[in-house]
């Protein structure tokens, strides 16, 4: 690598006069260092500019630098260089720089001079001009260097010197020429974020390549077909025009033009590829991302782009690993073509999955992570290619084509390919377009990977969100219940929004809201947390205020910033009433069935939880049959920049909207308060109709500790049923209720025992007694005298259960209800 390098001065030297272009593989050529002022003065001239033009430092300084420089007019060897300084011919390069030293260019000069060196031969010359910005008066920096000495000192470049330089940004602030030697290196970028962009943008824009400096610094080079080999072109097309007119035989360099189209094919290339970049990578989504890249190559690159993704980027597994093989699958995901609609659909449809065979193309583009260009598709590649596609020909879409495979890889794994095709009659592919081929899949791989990422991301985001909210079933005993939760719009899918329903002793049923304070994984985790919490409480049966006080002392435990709210109902479809109790929530609406009026219940507020030693306070509340709850988390209501309270009122009038069914009626709220926009939190909604229960739809009985309580439990039971009609579920609920009641006379404490009914959607059997201890199921051997019991509740009873309440414990099963 090239650099720009500043050796020590000794003693006594002037400072700036060792200034040196460095090859690594070969040595040190100075370079002729010249300041000049915004008057037009040299302000600097180095030893090295000395040694190369002759010129001693005393009369250069202060001197007009077009005195000194190659700037205009082309004198005969033998001639007196007068005004024209040291310089007695040069080859047409020499306005490039006249126009710098008068200011007129803004952007880096270079070129090529003869000049004659009093007591020296005749000395080709490469120099460079830069325009400088900066708090001191000078205005540019000319560096130059002998092209001779490039070549005999530096062995081995075959003329790479004639085509490069030591380059330096467009603006660059330069401290004073007093200080130029000594910190030559200040005057480059120092490569932060924004000089980075500004220096790529100058490599794009002017094609340069880039040099190391003083070990560390890559700065931008000026190639002589760069900036200054435009002028070279025009001066060169003016003296072809001019032998032209005068009859006179074209110069040599004229045939020097293929150049210039090769120069224009490299700039094609370059605004391809920049126009390819701005059309892809619009949108994170995946399926959009790959419509974008294979449309932005059809046609002006290609005429038929096949793209393929392997199974695990288009199922969102995640990162996949290892080097493909001849089993990976590979699905096609996009297809576009110049070619008449409908040809390529039913031969290659997009969609299909298949593995590549190891001596195909496509599998040495894969495994190698290497473009892979086939000029013509012979016959023999056709059916080869063919071969892989059951009872589908695809040999005439193929064969005759010029074909370029290129891969699309992320972080050095191919994550796919890109099948191009050109027609029989378009030009093939070369090695060129092989390189743009490369970028091209290099830049749409990154973007393919992002969007691979960001599906992934959000799969795993959703599946978490999932896998923590509840699945609530849709009947509860005595009521019925819809659920909505919608993630934030703006912050990401994850939050700690959450809603659920407990099953509780006596035909009651626990509704839950919560709304952990924050976003993301942290306050999903919270969220996850506070929901088993609550679930295992509410199973305790006990009371709203407790349940709260509790699952403060358990936040206060977990940390200081867990902050939450919460709603907590308990609903007893029986006597018809709600015991509520919350924790700096939002309060909920009531729907009254009778008149279809909408009320916000004024609750005690409470503080979040997690707050800490404030109290919480229970109410109850008397509801009718076919009553509404509505219970939701302050993202619906809560809008940026507006009040709540407009937010709560239109809650309110949402939710007593007529309805067909409780899904409309939530889907009705939603529409109501998620169009307003603003809305950047996520939503959980919970809705009830509170049905009840018919006190002739629940049959109850008080229990001595008497053994014989058993049979008269079953013949309670058996008559009890045969009166709601229920005949046929007569004999197993009494034997079931049986072991219940003979396991809680065997443990009960002296209390007595409760044996329930409930005829609802299902039917209910519960025995209440006042032993804490939950019973379990045990190993009963052929001798054993107990644990047989539950083996049979387990077996015939649909579902069965068994909970803690203030009391004692409630042990309880289900049976299905035989269809009418």
């Amino acid at each position: 690598m090239d650099r720009v390098t500043e050796r020590e001065t000794p003693p006594g030297r002037g400072a700036g006069d060792d200034v040196v272009l460095e090859h690594t593989a070969a040595g040190r050529v100075p370079l002729a260092v010249i300041l000049v002022d915004r008057a037009g003065l040299v302000s600097h001239w180095s030893r090295g500019a000395r040694r190369l033009f002759g010129v001693t430092k005393e009369e250069a300084i202060g001197q007009t630098a077009v005195d000194l420089l190659p700037v205009s007019g082309a004198l005969p060897d033998d001639e007196d260089t007068g005004s024209q300084g040291v310089f007695a011919h040069y080859d047409g390069l020499g306005p490039d720089l006249e126009f710098s030293l008068d200011g007129r260019l803004s952007y880096p000069a270079a070129g090529r001079a003869r000049l004659t060196v009093p007591e020296r031969d005749r000395v080709d010359v490469l120099w460079w001009a830069y325009p400088l910005v900066g708090p001191g008066q000078e205005r540019l920096l000319v560096l130059a260097a002998d092209a001779g000495g490039l070549r005999q000192d530096l062995p081995g470049t075959d003329g790479a010197f004639e085509r490069i330089a030591p380059g330096f940004a467009l603006h660059t602030d330069f401290p004073g020429a007093d200080e130029l030697a000594r910190r030559l290196p200040e005057i480059l970028p120092s490569m932060s974020v924004g000089e980075s962009a500004r220096i790529v943008g100058q490599v794009l824009e002017l094609g340069y390549p880039v040099l190391e400096f003083s070990q560390n610094e890559r700065v931008p080079v000026t190639p002589d077909w760069g900036v200054a080999r435009r002028a070279e072109r025009r001066a060169r097309r003016e003296r072809a025009a001019l032998a032209a007119a005068e009859g006179l035989p074209l110069p040599d360099d004229a045939a020097d033009e293929g150049e210039d189209l090769e120069y224009v094919a490299v700039r094609e290339r370059l605004e391809f590829l920049n126009e390819v970049s701005g059309r892809i990578g619009t949108s994170l989504d995946l399926a959009q991302t790959i419509i974008e890249v294979s449309k932005a190559v059809v046609p002006k690159f290609t005429d038929v782009a096949g793209t393929y993704l392997r199974e695990q980027v288009v199922a969102g597994e995640g990162f996949p690993d290892g080097v493909p093989d001849t089993t990976t699958m590979w699905h096609r995901v996009a297809l576009e073509h110049t070619d008449e609609p409908g040809r390529w659909d039913d031969v290659v449809p997009v969609g299909e999955a298949m593995p590549f065979p190891a001596h195909t193309p496509f599998f040495q583009c894969m495994t190698s992570g290497d473009p892979v260009l086939v000029p013509r598709i012979s016959e023999q590649m056709g059916h080869m290619i063919a071969s892989q596609f059951e009872k589908r020909d695809i040999r005439p879409l193929i064969t005759g084509r010029s074909m370029l495979v290129v891969p699309l890889k992320a972080r050095n794994v191919v994550l796919g390919f890109m099948i191009l095709l050109r027609h029989p009659e378009r030009v093939e592919f070369n090695d060129m377009d092989r390189v743009t081929g490369a970028e091209l899949a290099a830049r749409a791989g990154l973007v393919l990977d992002n969007a691979r990422m960001y599906t992934y991301q959000e799969s795993v985001a959703e599946t978490l969100q999932d896998s923590m909210l509840p699945h609530i079933p849709p009947r509860m005993a005595g009521c019925d219940i819809a659920t909505r939760y919608l993630p934030g719009t703006l912050l990401g899918r994850v939050g700690g929004d959450w809603f659920d329903s407990v099953k509780l002793p006596g035909a009651r049923t626990a509704l839950v809201v919560g709304d952990v304070m924050g976003h993301g994984l942290n306050s999903a985790a919270m969220m996850g947390q506070l929901r088993t919490a609550v679930q295992t409480m509410a199973a305790m049966d006990l009371p709203p205020a407790q349940l709260l006080r509790n699952l403060d002392d358990l936040a206060q435990r977990l940390g200081d910033s867990y902050l939450a709210t919460c709603l907590y109902v308990v609903y007893d479809p029986i006597a018809g009433e709600l015991h509520l109790a919350n924790a700096g929530h939002i309060p909920p609406v009531i729907v009254h069935a009778g008149d279809g009026r909408s009320e916000l219940l004024d609750l005690p507020t409470g503080a979040p939880i997690g707050v800490g030693g404030v109290p919480f306070e229970a109410i109850r509340v008397r509801v009718e049959p076919g009553d509404r709850l509505v219970m939701c988390t302050d993202g619906l209501v809560e809008v940026r920049g507006e009040d709540i309270g407009v937010g709560l009122a239109t809650l309110s009038e949402s939710a007593a909207h007529p309805a067909a069914s409780m899904d409309d009626a939530c889907d009705t709220i939603i529409r109501s308060l998620n169009t307003r926009g603003g809305r950047k939190d996520d939503v959980a909604l919970l809705m009830a109709r509170l049905n009840g229960i018919e006190p002739d739809d629940v049959a109850e009985w008080r229990l001595t500790l008497d053994p014989a309580e058993a049979g008269r439990a079953r013949a309670a039971v058996g008559e009890q049923l045969h009166e709601w009609g229920l005949a046929r579920l007569a004999d197993t609920t009494a034997l079931l209720a049986g072991e219940l009641v003979t396991n809680a006379v065997r443990h009960s404490r002296g209390r007595g025992i409760t044996l329930r009914l409930v005829r609802g959607d299902t039917l209910l059997c519960e025995v209440d007694d006042d032993d804490p201890t939950l019973p379990s199921l045990l190993a009963a051997g052929p001798d054993a005298e107990f644990g047989r019991g539950l083996h049979v509740v387990g077996v015939l009873a649909r579902e069965w259960g068994a909970s803690r309440t203030t009391t004692g414990k409630t042990v309880w099963f289900e049976l299905a209800l035989p269809r009418r």
